[in-house]
């Protein structure tokens, strides 16, 4: 990681012809999982970019930052990259601690485009979100599963950050909304291991839904106790972070009765998600990791940064957010617009299928169930 006390290495230098953009996403740790399909969607994503011309007569160059370590190392090291004029630009999956790290420290200088599902409420100048929030993601599948499948009693289990215990508060409030209640919370250190305690609250609280707000391999080695335990059985799982690598590494014995929604599943049979599976697995073969909404959370974050630039003419951080209502895009979630310096988009409920996801409905943003 680049020290601020440390020569800069000879490839961090400024340079006119290039745009650079810091690409921070999870290297290790529980996010780890995911990390490469979001490296390989955003270099796709550049290389489209570049294909057009780049951006105002620059090339854009991605510069790789791990998103997975303490927020306050992360955020110094990508505001040095902005102190040195290596990066005119940020963008990338990672936790909203990190964000919230981030944010104060570079957004009033360069345009952030954040691309990972969160809580909700970030209105930081300079910011710009790609992903899900709980009003248009959560509310309604929870709404659709209380009337689908009679969800009365839902248990939540997080990791212990800002993320989860925000969407739980919502989630209260979706519950009472749709007669159901949430009857039980227990947020555990990212990195956890043992979830057998928890298995014993989610039994003693009769719950019939567990609502899922754990990262990366937390979820997976959670899904697989969960299965071990038995308590697939009697609870559906809901999860608005699972990706189909993080389906995979579960296992399908460990996946029954499992719920995700996003804005994106490979699995989406339209034009938008088929022309992009052909698009990388021809640049990464079909090996590649699998896609997913986490990773293709950073190609989205690229063509948004590009379009916010190439609409204000200029680099100039309060312009881009003037010009931002004005700019929309097209890319694997279809043709999209900011609003709120929000982007708005579909969001699917899809129901774990062995290895892959069922794509059983599009939700209802309004409020009105299906």
């Amino acid at each position: 990681m680049f020290r601020h006390d440390l020569p800069a290495p000879e490839w961090f230098t400024a340079d006119d012809s290039v745009l650079g953009v810091a690409l921070v996403f999870p290297l290790q740790g529980p996010a780890g999982i995911f990390g490469p399909t979001c490296e390989l969607c955003a270099r796709l994503a550049a290389e489209e970019v570049n294909r057009d011309g780049g951006v105002l007569g620059r090339e854009l160059r991605l510069v790789p930052v791990d998103g997975s370590g303490a927020p306050g190392e992360v955020a110094g090291h990508v505001e040095a990259l902005v102190d040195l004029g290596v990066v005119q630009g940020v963008t990338g999956w990672h936790i909203s601690s990190v964000r919230q790290a981030l944010a104060p420290r570079i957004a009033h200088r360069v345009p952030y485009v954040y691309t990972a599902l969160y809580e909700g409420g970030e209105d930081t100048a300079g910011v710009f979100l790609t992903s899900e929030t709980p009003r248009d993601q959560l509310r309604p599948a929870m709404d659709l599963l209380a009337h689908e499948r009679g969800v009365r009693r839902w248990f939540v289990v997080g990791n212990d950050y800002v993320w989860p215990r925000r969407t739980a508060r919502a989630a209260r409030g979706y519950a009472h909304q749709s007669g159901a209640s949430v009857v039980g919370e227990v947020y555990l250190p990212l990195g956890t291991h043992d979830f057998e305690p928890v298995f014993r609250r989610v039994e003693r609280s009769d719950a019939d839904g567990v609502l899922m707000l754990l990262v990366g391999s937390d979820a997976v080695r959670f899904n697989r106790a969960f299965a071990a335990h038995g308590l697939h059985a009697r609870c559906l799982r809901l999860s608005t972070l699972m990706d189909e690598n993080m389906l995979m590494a579960s296992g399908p014995s460990a996946t029954e009765d499992l719920y995700s929604t996003a804005g994106f599943f490979a699995s989406l049979a339209n034009r938008d998600t088929l022309d992009f599976h052909g698009q990388y697995a021809a640049r990464y073969g079909v090996e590649a990791p699998a896609l997913g909404s986490l990773g293709e959370s950073c190609y989205e974050g690229v063509l948004l940064l590009a379009a916010l630039l190439k609409r204000a003419g200029t680099l100039d951080v309060s312009a881009v957010g003037a010009a931002a209502g004005a700019v929309s895009y097209e890319g694997p979630r279809g043709l999209l617009h900011l609003r709120d310096s929000h982007v708005r988009q579909r969001i699917y409920l899809a129901r774990a299928d062995g290895l892959d996801f069922d794509v059983l409905t599009e939700l209802d943003l309004r409020g009105a169930r299906p």
